[in-house]
Formats: C-alpha cells, structure tokens, sequence
C-alpha cells in the first residue's frame, strides 16, 4: 500500500523541494505559486522575507497544509508496513518543513540574545524540540534520519543565515536578490541535502573571495557569512560548542603595517621582535574550529606576505613570528578587495597562484548605482534604514528631507560614486546643516567630469581618435561602476569596454602614472560575474 496518494504525494515533494531552495531565490516564489495555486498572493516581483515583520500569509498557508499532511503520514506509518526509501525521504523533508517553523521563533531569541550580548549557556527548549523530533520521526519507522542534535544545530545555523543576510543586504533590486542568493550559496551550496548530510564540517575549507566597489558593504557580507557557521550542538550539556556571536574576526589590512599585520594575523612568540613582550596568539590562533577570519583589502597585501598567506591556504597551517613550530587554522577564511585582481596580476602586483586559491567562491557586491537603475525605490528604504541608526525614532522625518532634497539637488541619476558609504555621508550632512556636497575630483583625478578628461588629454598632445574613445569610456564606467552597465549605456558589448579600459590603464602606467589614474574604488567585476549577467538577471 503507498503511502501517500496522488494529492499528498505532489504537496510533499513541493515541501520537499522547499526545503532544499533557497529562500532567496526564484525558485522559492515558484513552489509557493505551485503549492497555493489561486490561493497565492503576491507581493511583486520583489519576493523577500523580513525576520522582523509579521509573516506572509503564503508561509502561514503552506505551514497548515504541511502540518495536517504530517500528522496523516505519522499515523499511517505506525499502522503500516515500511514505505519505500523515496517516501521516507519525502516524510522526512516534510517534518524537518514542520519542525523548523514549530521553532524558528526559539532560534530568532537566540539569535538576539547573542548580538545583545546575553548569549545563553544553556538551551532550555532543546527538550522539548527532542521531543517532538522522536515524535515525528522515530527511529524505528525513519531509520535513515540524522541525528536531532545535528538537525537542531542545522536549524539553527539555517535561521542565522537567513537572519543575517535580510539584516545586512538591503533592497529589493534584482541586483540585492542575487547577492542575497550567492551569499546563501555561499555558505550552504546550491546543495542543501547534500551540506547537512555531508559539507557542514568542511565548508570552512573553502575559501570566499567578495569583490566589488568600495562602500558596497563587502564586511557586511563577509559578516553574514562568518556569523552563519555551523555550530555544533551537545546534546547531553544542552549547549552549543561556541558562541557564534564571537567567532568572527575581521581585520583591515589597508590600516596595518606590513609588520603588524604579519603579527596580528599569525601571531608571535616573546621576543620574536622589540616590543615582542610576551606571547600573541593571533588572529588565525584564535578564529579555533567554528570561527572565520575576514581580511579586508587584500589586494593591498605586499607579495611578501602574500607567499606567506598561500602557504596558509595551501597547507591550513602557519608559523607565528619567531616561532618554529607549526600551528593548524581550522577555521573559515574570507577575503575582500575593491581592486580588479586580474588587472592586479597582470600587473605583477598580486600573484596569480594566490588569486586561484581564494576564487573558489567568490561574490560580487553590486555598486549603489546598479541597485537605484534597477529598483529606483530601493532608495527610500536605504535612506529610512540609515536614518534609523542617526536619529532613531526621528528617521521618518529626516528620511524624507533627504530624499527631497537630493532629488532636488543632485537629481535621479546621481551616481554615488561613494555608494552606500556615500549615502551615509549624505545622510548625515543634511541632518547637520541640511546640506551635501558631493566630492568633486580635479581634472588628473579619476572622479573628473568629461570635458575636464578630455582638456586633460589635449594638454599631453594631440589625441588619437582611441584615446578620446577611451577616455569617453571611462568615464561612462567610472559612472556606473561595472562594465557591464557601461556597456549597456554605451551600447556595446562588456568585453569592448573593459578592453579599452585596460587599454587606458596601460597608457596611463606608460606615462609614469601622471594622467588620468583609473578609478580604483570602482573596480570592475571578473569575467565570471560578467559571464553571468550577459545571460540575464534573475527574474
């Protein structure tokens, strides 16, 4: 006798396929729209779910039928013979479905508690969640299960990540729902079945490279990401093996000195160095097993240093300074630059073996600019969510003095260049003096406008018809931050824009670097994002 008739089987494997998507992309709108049919409500094209708010009812909805279809399939199985391995797995993705929404609210006071710094000792609801687990799954009728403390830990992990990617990636651009979606990949995989079976004890091994212009949020990313580490839960104490909420460690490479930075990522021993007064553990020392390391800038790292972090990628382990003895890193390492890595390389500025060893995973943060064309709204929001952390119970208010005012005085198509950190920057000026003066660059500078470039061109000589293109070109990129956008604007393809931009970036070093540097906060995206995006975003 089959378990499930026709009906039941085709909701269990959309609770099925529910479970294992992610829940920031498409795919996720799609199966809700499949499991609801006419009963579905949108809410637009931008689909996305805040921890914060009242849920949608289409979750509400899809937990009701997923609750009354396990609570007929736990009776049969104990009235009937052993199904088939296919519908135990069904059963299994449906009560995992139904479990973690019984407790995601448990989890969310965790989660809060932690970043208040009242992270508990001890979880009080891990019996009853025991419970429940043998309820709907017991060994004897689900022989395959995993273990409820791995699950528990899982659901945890799973409701952080969630948490932390709605809390630090803002917007409802198409732009901010692909980095919501690569940074979920990121630290499960498009493979969820797979990670919780097999991967959540070695995706710390793989590294994460996160790329894009400057003041696009690439720590906060990195921060969802190292906050989001699997956690290993102990049944018999109740408590989780480290407080997740400490076990992110980010270090700024760009505000060290070479030689502290050598000391305060490895470490050293007493006496290693004047001043060396006693012995440092350092950064890598400390991150221990369930911790990540974050390293922003490292396109600024010299080529000394960066033998030594290869070495680190390489083995996973290190020396500390003035010591002999080796010392493993058994945590997650995550790199940032704004820089153009391959420029970079060609360049002879970064080396390339380095490069291959951190682009396993890499993520690209969209410049300000890219988000507004997309999802000219998404402004407001930005601008709300910064006004909240000035003012607090003022942001309303001061809100909607910013945007009257920079739609007045800067206009729609403002670029800012600075990107978020910019509309930080703005946001606060107005409050001040109700006032924001954009940087203006001078003509050498990258930030110039064209007729500025162009006098600039003319005064080296006379230019070629190339390199008045060119300088057109770069200033069109320098504009939208990112080939492809420039592409579009200019129409033509992103590999003819880049091309010249290489090809000005030449000149320029060729002229000893006097005119017309590139605009370095602006970097470009690699080839593989722009691989990407030629195919189309994701609707």
């Amino acid at each position: 006798m089959a378990l499930m008739n026709r009906q039941e089987r085709r909701l269990a494997l959309i609770v099925s396929r529910l479970v294992q998507a992610n829940p920031f992309g498409q795919e996720w709108l799609d199966l809700e729209r499949e499991a609801l049919g006419q009963a579905f409500q949108s809410v637009g094209r931008c689909h996305v779910w805040d921890p914060a708010q009242p849920e949608h009812p289409n979750l509400t909805a899809i937990s009701h039928r997923a609750e009354e279809l396990v609570e007929r399939l736990r009776r049969r199985l104990q009235r009937g013979p052993v199904p088939s391995p296919q519908d135990q797995l069904l059963y299994q993705d449906v009560a995992f479905y139904v479990l973690y929404r019984q407790y995601r609210f448990d989890f969310d006071g965790m989660i809060a508690a932690a970043m208040a710094d009242r992270a508990v000792d001890r979880v009080e609801f891990w019996p009853a969640f025991r419970r429940r687990f043998e309820e709907l799954l017991p060994e004897i009728l689900v022989p395959c299960r995993p273990a409820p403390e791995h699950i528990f830990a899982s659901f945890f992990q799973i409701r952080r990540a969630f948490a932390f990617i709605f809390r630090f990636i803002m917007g409802t651009s198409r732009a901010a729902m692909r980095l919501r979606a690569d940074v979920w990949n990121s630290i499960f995989t498009c493979n969820l079945r797979r990670y919780l079976r097999s991967l959540y004890h070695r995706m710390r091994r793989l590294n994460t490279l996160i790329v894009g212009p400057s003041g696009t949020g690439k720590e906060l990313v990195a921060r969802a990401i190292g906050l989001s580490q699997y956690v290993p839960f102990d049944a018999p104490s109740g408590r989780f093996a480290v407080n997740f909420a400490d076990s992110f460690h980010a270090i700024n490479l760009s505000a060290l000195s070479p030689t502290l930075i050598e000391s305060e990522l490895f470490g050293h021993k007493k006496g290693a160095f004047t001043g060396a007064a006693r012995d440092y553990q350092g950064w890598l020392g400390a991150c221990g097993s369930h911790g990540s390391v974050f390293l922003d800038e490292i396109g600024e790292l010299e080529i000394p240093l960066q033998v030594k972090l290869l070495r680190l990628l390489e083995t996973r382990t290190f020396h500390r300074v003035g010591d002999t003895q080796t010392v493993p890193f058994l945590g997650k390492f995550i790199a940032a630059t704004h820089r153009d890595l391959p420029l970079e390389i060609a360049r002879g500025r970064f080396r390339q073996d380095l490069y291959y060893r951190l682009c396993g995973d890499m993520i690209v943060t969209p410049s300000l600019y890219e988000q507004l064309a997309e999802c000219p709204e998404d402004l407001h929001e930005l601008v709300l969510f910064i006004a909240r952390q000035v003012v607090g119970e003022e942001a309303d208010v001061l809100a909607e003095e910013v945007e009257q005012w920079t739609a007045t005085n800067l206009g729609r198509d403002y670029p800012w260049p600075g990107n978020i950190r910019e509309l930080e920057q703005c946001v606060r000026n107005i409050l001040v003096r109700r006032d924001y003066r954009p940087l203006r660059l001078p003509a050498t500078a990258s930030g110039a406008t064209l007729p500025e470039r162009l006098a600039a061109v003319f005064q080296q000589g006379w230019p070629t018809i190339g390199e008045l293109v060119d300088e057109y070109i770069r200033v069109v990129y320098q504009r939208t931050g990112s080939y492809e956008e420039a592409a579009k604007m200019l129409g033509c393809n992103w590999r003819t824009v880049k091309s010249r931009i290489d090809r000005a970036h030449v000149r320029d070093d060729s002229l000893g670097g006097a005119a017309f540097q590139p605009h370095r906060a602006a970097a470009s995206r690699p080839a593989r994002c722009a691989d990407r995006s030629k195919r189309g975003p994701v609707p």
